[in-house]
């Protein structure tokens, strides 16, 4: 569509540019004309910390493909003080035009600006919002920072620019700062001079290679840095002055990481340093600028000896990820922000890989599983949306964000990397690369490149992944003289969900062989026979690393059951319990098939495993039992067949791996939570005492969970003490955590003094949202949560930034009735939230399964929590969907008695709170908007 702007012809030049304020246009698609082209940019900017203002003098040489008559750029809030053109020698004033709607900005020419380089001049003026987008503002007790965050569409409230994925340039950069502050940008400081003003001095820095706009920075204020090198580049680690020596893991992590890149990539870091900055306000979880990666506090600064497994990983995640953007996203950048998942799931499929070497304790492939089930979860909902989306308004460009482009693309890659082997994967990544250096790419030039490398037909495979929303149900039937018939179909959660049209994937299925490889013969047919190697028991995804859900024969299902511990590995486990609860979901099994699975993996020694079957349960808990003598019988059921895990595994001990710490934490958050144990809950408030007078005396991978439960029965005098720890703590991870322990208190009371807390303005507003949402996930503390929403929205609303309103409406899902439903919808007709549209469908999505899942299920758990049965082996099959005749397994008795006061704490563990109360609380998709 043609934007009416680009009509205006023919105005009358004046010494400053006349601003016109146009009205706002509705549009479909907001893209630039594409008749300039930026080469280079140069940039000075002031910030003036003290009135949250900035000015910025800016030169732009471009290339004009045609004559034309005006030049249009992206703006949005920037004040525009003179504008000219330079072209061969001669200096043309412009007038400028803005619509605010489609973020434009006009330079109009009374002459007609021939064909060839141009160069615009401008003088323009803007506000350090604390909105935490553009150039904004941050804050701490003691003073102000001006910090950036451009990606996806907002280098354009910094500068005007051609704010483009496409548009790459050059930029040189300078900053007028006072004298006490310095500044951070893409690449190092070539010179920093006095003046202009007495008190002032200019810092420029070097030329940057060609970069899109999104990926520019620059930092200003008190910032202090821990210096370190890798491969000759020079890696500092930077915070605020207070927080700054919790910084030396994320720079060790960095020293690793890049050397590991250098090698794998086979071409080395571009930059000539690398910066990690450390944001006191910060909306994403972290941004892979080009040379100057930002993050959120709690995602990269932490106190190694006392910080917990779960705040280590988080912390090495994101550096990871963040690096891996160096190349993939920052020298190739997506054309367009419908690929963002070359970047995104790009990055977060990489940063798994030099994490396995640098922390192969942390049993990385168990974890990859378990964030598959959680994808092939979101997968699952009517509401997804294909890898390529269609993205043209920042809006629309803003939910490309999500799991889909994070999760299921590494996942997808993950597969396609397993099916085409790690070097010719690596040789197609390399061959991607090297064609396309300091350019911009496209899927296809992705998995062409994947195709050349290897010979294969990866474009099919990838195509129909990337191309297509959902995801495939595999139906194995019955394993007959060395082969199977497999049938494809699309899985919903919800069974009443409906396609548009029937689909067929293209993709490698990898079947458990006793081979050192399994075979992935490829299944492209509705219905296809396939060959099955021998092997002990047979499994039709071996390694967990298919992106399917797999059902299989009744005899074949009852075998996995009975072989389950012994014939498959952790990641296989993982994913057989994700696929079967999966299913429960879906009425395709029952919800005591999964129960009996449960219990035959309940002294399983992976904390993932057992992950994967207390999230489970606490869904079951949460949508399932509906009544509070079903409640009961289920946690007494969890005491019972978990409650000796616990007791096994003893107190924490120097030797522990992180993987037993992570099971002792997992299993004690399932009984005291879930469980209902008493004398669990009762050791929590005691552990949580002594845990925030000395952090270093209980182990932090434990802590974490202890704190959780504590809160969730805790009183006012507990709740007092967390606020003053988030309030007052100097670690970052035990400030947050503090924080959001507050949301876990049951008491009504205690929940609004939480919500209150919440918006009152004493939490960053990158945290506030966080809050409420955790009151509403919890069905003790949703209904209150809920009329406080709708009693104080102007509040509420207050605290919403730009990625938070569609979390925050999206978590309205956790309701599981149709008023309720009808309740959200009318709410929200009257209360917009920008930009959360789609996320109003998803939680009106999620209560709908919710309620299907009761009606499903509802039964089925009271009958067999009254029978108390747990079937031991049995299972569904494909003739028949309901569960086979029980028979009936004990679990022996077991309480906490025997154990002493010092099976929870331990002072050879110094230990803090990790990154999150909640497991999912973790910095990748769509709940950390940006990029990590």
């Amino acid at each position: 569509m043609l934007s009416p702007l680009l009509l205006l012809k023919d105005w009358i030049p004046l010494p400053l540019a006349i601003v016109l304020l146009m009205p706002s246009t509705a549009v479909v698609a907001q893209r630039l004309p594409g008749v300039a082209r930026p080469q280079h940019y140069t940039l000075q900017l002031a910030p003036n910390l003290h009135a949250a203002t900035f000015t910025g003098e800016e030169t732009i040489d471009l290339t004009l493909s045609q004559a034309a008559d005006s030049i249009v750029l992206n703006a949005r809030e920037l004040k525009f003080e003179t504008v000219t053109a330079e072209i061969d020698g001669r200096t043309m004033p412009a007038e400028v035009s803005l619509d605010p709607g489609l973020q434009q900005a006009t330079f109009h020419f009374v002459q007609t600006v021939p064909a060839g380089p141009v160069t615009l001049k401008i003088a323009y003026s803007g506000v350090l919002h604390g909105d935490l987008r553009g150039f904004y503002l941050s804050q701490t007790a003691s003073r102000n920072y001006a910090v950036t965050q451009f990606e996806a569409t907002d280098a354009r409230r910094a500068f005007p620019c051609f704010d483009e994925p496409a548009y790459k340039a050059t930029f040189d950069v300078s900053l007028i700062v006072s004298r006490g502050d310095t500044a951070i940008g893409n690449t190092n400081i070539v010179s920093d001079m006095p003046g202009p003003a007495e008190e002032e001095h200019t810092i420029t820095f070097a030329r940057t290679p060609k970069m899109s706009t999104y990926l520019v920075a620059f930092l200003v204020g008190d910032f202090k840095c821990l210096s370190g090198e890798s491969d000759g580049v020079p890696i500092r680690a930077c915070a605020t002055p207070d927080k700054v020596q919790f910084a030396q893991f994320a720079l060790s992590g960095a020293e690793f990481f890049l050397h590991y890149y250098d090698v794998y990539f086979g071409i080395k870091y571009p930059m000539p340093k690398l910066d990690m900055i450390a944001i006191p306000d910060f909306e994403a979880g972290a941004m892979e600028n080009f040379g100057a990666i930002t993050y959120r506090e709690r995602a990269m600064l932490l106190d190694e000896k006392t910080a917990s497994v779960d705040a280590k990983k988080v912390v090495a995640v994101d550096v990871a990820h963040e690096m891996a953007h160096q190349w993939f996203g920052d020298m190739v950048t997506m054309e367009w922000w419908n690929n963002v998942w070359l970047n995104e799931g790009f990055a977060t499929w990489m940063s798994n890989k030099p994490l396995a070497v640098w922390k192969p304790e942390w049993d990385i492939p168990e974890d990859q599983a378990s964030e598959l089930n959680g994808t092939l979860d979101l997968d699952g909902g009517q509401m997804t949306r294909p890898i390529r989306s269609r993205a043209e308004t920042p809006g629309e460009i803003d939910e490309m964000f999500d799991g889909i482009a994070y999760g299921k693309a590494a996942a997808v890659l993950l597969m396609t990397e397993n099916y085409l082997g790690e070097e010719s994967f690596r040789a197609g990544v390399h061959r991607y690369l090297q064609a396309h250096l300091y350019g911009n790419a496209t899927a296809e030039d992705f998995w062409s490149a994947l195709q050349e490398s290897s010979g294969k037909s990866v474009d099919k495979i990838m195509q129909s992944l990337v191309t297509q929303p959902g995801e495939p149900l595999l139906t194995f039937d019955r394993v007959r003289d060395g082969s199977v018939a497999v049938t494809q179909k699309r899985f919903f959660l919800n069974p009443q969900a409906t396609e548009d049209e029937e689909q067929t994937w293209i993709l490698p299925v990898c079947i458990k062989s006793s081979a050192d490889r399994p075979d992935c013969p490829i299944l492209s047919a509705g219905t296809q026979q396939m060959q099955v190697p021998q092997a002990p028991v047979f499994y039709g995804n071996a390694g967990g690393k298919g992106y399917y859900r797999a059902r299989y024969h009744s005899d074949n299902y009852q075998q996995l059951v009975r072989m389950v511990e012994t014939n498959l590995t952790p990641t296989e486990r993982i994913t057989f319990l994700g696929s079967q609860w999966a299913q429960a979901r879906a009425g395709i099994a029952t919800v005591g098939d999964f129960l009996n699975l449960a219990a035959a993996v309940r002294d399983d020694s992976s904390s993932f495993v057992i992950g994967t079957v207390s999230a489970a349960l606490q869904t079951i808990n949460q949508q399932l039992a509906s009544t509070p003598e079903e409640q009961e019988e289920l946690a007494r059921w969890v005491r019972k067949n978990f409650a000796s895990a616990l007791a096994r595994l003893g107190a924490p001990a120097a030797g522990d791996t992180p993987d037993r710490k992570l099971l002792r934490a997992t299993l004690f958050l399932l009984l005291g939570d879930t469980g209902g144990d008493p004398q669990i809950i009762a050791k929590a408030r005691q552990i949580s005492e002594q845990y925030l007078r000395d952090p270093g005396s209980v182990e932090g991978t434990l802590a974490v969970r202890v704190l959780n439960v504590a809160a969730q029965n805790g009183d006012a005098a507990f709740f007092d003490q967390l606020q003053r720890v988030s309030q007052t703590a100097g670690d970052p991870q035990l400030r947050i955590q503090a924080l959001l322990a507050l949301a876990s208190f049951r008491d009504p009371a205690l929940v609004v003094r939480a919500l209150d807390y919440a918006v009152s303005g004493q939490v960053k507003n990158q945290d506030s949202v966080r809050l409420i949402q955790i009151e509403m996930s919890d069905r003790r503390t949703r209904d209150i949560a809920w009329q406080y929403v709708r009693q104080n929205w102007p509040r509420v609303q207050a605290q919403i930034t730009s990625s938070a309103g569609g979390p925050l409406v999206e978590s309205m899902g956790s309701f599981c009735t149709v008023d309720r439903s009808r309740e959200v919808t009318d709410f929200f007709e009257e209360h917009t939230v920008l930009g959360a549209s789609h996320a109003l469908d998803k939680a009106h999505e999620r209560i709908a399964d919710c309620v299907e899942l009761r009606a499903l299920q509802g039964q089925n758990l009271k009958h067999w929590l009254a029978t108390d049965a747990m079937l031991a082996g049995g299972g569904y099959g494909l003739q028949d969907h309901t569960p086979h005749s029980p028979n009936t397994q004990r679990s022996g008795q077991h309480t906490l008695s025997t154990l002493d006061d010092s099976v929870f704490t331990s002072g050879a563990h110094r230990a803090t709170a990790p990154n999150a109360v909640f497991p999912q609380e973790k910095p990748h998709f769509a709940a950390l908007s940006c990029s990590e």
